[in-house]
């Protein structure tokens, strides 16, 4: 699946496209640049799949959860340079919850990442433009 946004509210529906093909345990890794727009588009999949809470960076918090029909856990690797710094967030407790995990900055877990997971790369294009690209499976072509 390829997506072409040119606003916060596109990104938002193009990860609400997304949303409606997840399954509980999937899980989502983040490819892009600071700034991309990977917390948006978490926003816009939180709310897809039935939370209301406020979607923000878990920049500091490395977790946030929002709980709806099927819950969602947002991690940001930025920080995580040793799988000790992986073991601290909780990660691999987080597999086998059921929930769907999208996790930013996961190029530096790449080697702790299951198989298959689904892969978005937000590419910054010209100004708002971003080209989001979803791959993993047959779901997403």
């Amino acid at each position: 699946m390829i997506f072409h946004t040119s606003s916060p509210e596109e990104t938002q529906a193009a990860a609400a496209a997304l949303a409606a093909l997840l399954h509980p345990g999937d899980l989502i890794a983040y490819r892009g640049p600071m700034g991309a727009g990977k917390t948006t588009f978490t926003a816009g999949l939180a709310r897809a799949l039935g939370s209301p809470a406020w979607v923000s960076s878990p920049t500091f918090a490395l977790v946030h959860q929002y709980d709806g029909p099927l819950p969602l856990c947002h991690f940001d690797m930025f920080r995580v340079t040793t799988l000790d710094d992986l073991y601290s967030t909780g990660f691999f407790d987080y597999l086998d919850s059921g929930a769907v995990l999208a996790v930013e900055w996961s190029e530096n877990i790449e080697a702790a990442l299951p198989d298959p997971h689904i892969t978005v790369d937000i590419a910054i294009e010209d100004g708002d433009q971003r080209t989001i690209t979803v791959t993993g499976d047959d779901r997403f072509l």
